[in-house]
């Protein structure tokens, strides 16, 4: 018999199942795509960035992660949990992203999110995430986690400093007045704002930046004037999904680490809505969640996952109504539907993602490292483990690509994914020793 249990939490002034006025819902929806909003755009751009993606594809890739965010939002709360979770995309998805789109193109990375969705969906449906949780111990998943923010140092300081799309340094004053004042703001937003305004660090940041980049020439409107105002984006973007054996298996990591947050991110909901959760709530969610991104995967968008930012918001404003995300989703959908607004945010430049995710990414890391000091007993053994789960997953990837080339294919790629070298050496080190 299924164990229910039951977590005390805040009293709602508007239930799970409640029912919201349509002025009042449409409110309290855009209040959650705000809160969403800057993170999940953040992975397509860094993404697109990183290997090397035009404008005109990035907006589109941004447009097709706002429609595919909107319909995992969809799922999730009607055929997955239930709850009031919203889906975003996963920065747990971004080193596999971009390891794979430079590696074997972005064909490759449709289909590894399309297999990959469907071995989550799986691993949900099927009840075999109770075995899998089991892999990931504290220990394992704050070592992972932690060397996700690590794996991406490089590209928050590569876009701070305009390289990407300067490599021969020309901008670099100006892209660097950019990223520090957008990076001052987020952090100010984020220390010292009240209300609302705190839970958007990173929507006030970006637009900062990108209004002081305007009249220093950072930014470029050209692609927006040639993209049209509506469309509906398109199955297979960058086209025939392909499916690559390495690439798959490379991704596997972002989508146990994805699962292991999504668990989390349930049982806070719990709390927060003061709700019971079950086994089949976790099981659903993590189901639909696979579902949602094997859709990502054929409408070319990155991997989704649960926000817990907007867990904070339903905290916040004690508006617990799946009907509320659900507005929400319909208007990530909207937006998706406007080629236009995506442009925009694609010639948003470089700098000022950089500005931005010089915070985020190292706050990654910080959460890893909080639920290492607070779940981990610091003894003899996990001190070993920790250390050299940590120092195989930071030099991995500093091997040279000539002596890569040495190993299987398979290998190579994984050795090249610090989150991948590190949680395999935690786990293979945790059931050893």
């Amino acid at each position: 018999m299924e164990t229910l249990e039951t977590i005390k939490g805040p009293v709602l002034k508007v239930g799970i199942e409640d029912k919201v006025e349509p002025s009042k819902a449409l409110v309290f929806g855009l209040q959650h795509v705000l809160a969403m909003f800057g993170a999940t755009v953040t992975v397509p751009l860094v993404v697109g960035g990183a290997v090397g993606l035009s404008g005109s594809e990035i907006a589109l890739m941004i447009q097709a992660v706002l429609l595919a965010m909107g319909i995992a939002t969809l799922l999730q709360t009607t055929i997955g949990s239930r709850y009031p979770i919203v889906q975003g995309s996963s920065f747990a998805f971004i080193p596999g992203l971009i390891a794979i789109g430079s590696s074997f193109g972005m064909a490759a990375v449709q289909g590894a999110l399309i297999v990959g969705g469907l071995i989550e969906a799986a691993i949900g449906w099927l009840g075999i995430i109770g075995k899998v949780r089991k892999l990931f111990t504290p220990l394992v998943t704050g070592v992972t986690i932690t060397l996700i923010g690590f794996s991406l140092a490089d590209v928050a300081v590569k876009n701070f400093f305009n390289f990407y799309a300067d490599p021969s340094g020309g901008s670099i004053a100006r892209a660097t007045l950019v990223a520090v004042i957008t990076f001052l703001t987020t952090v100010m937003v984020a220390l010292r704002a009240k209300g609302s305004l705190k839970a958007m660090p990173v929507v006030v940041g970006a637009a900062v930046g990108y209004l002081v980049s305007v009249p220093l020439g950072l930014t470029d409107f050209g692609l927006v004037k040639s993209l049209p105002v509506v469309s509906i984006p398109r199955p297979f973007p960058w086209g025939e999904p392909a499916f690559d054996t390495t690439a798959i298996v490379l991704l596997l990591f972002a989508f146990m680490v994805s699962i292991i947050e999504s668990v989390g991110d349930y049982h806070a909901i719990a709390t927060v809505t003061g709700s019971g959760i079950t086994g089949k709530h976790i099981a659903r969610g993590i189901g639909s969640e696979g579902l949602a991104c094997s859709i990502a995967g054929l409408l070319g968008a990155c991997g989704t996952t649960s926000y817990s930012e907007n867990i904070g918001v339903v905290a916040l404003t004690k508006v617990g109504s799946r009907y509320v995300v659900q507005i929400g989703a319909v208007i990530l959908i909207l937006l998706s539907l406007v080629p236009k607004f995506g442009g925009v945010l694609a010639s948003m430049p470089a700098p000022v993602l950089g500005g931005l995710t010089l915070a985020l990414y190292g706050m990654i890391s910080v959460t890893g490292l909080r639920l290492i000091k607070e779940r981990v007993e610091f003894n003899d053994r996990n001190t070993l483990i920790l250390a050299a789960a940590l120092i195989a997953g930071l030099g991995a990837p500093q091997l040279p690509a000539e002596f890569l080339t040495a190993f299987p294919k398979i290998v190579a790629s994984i050795l090249e994914s610090g989150m991948a070298v590190g949680a395999l050496t935690a786990i293979v080190l945790d059931r050893l020793l």
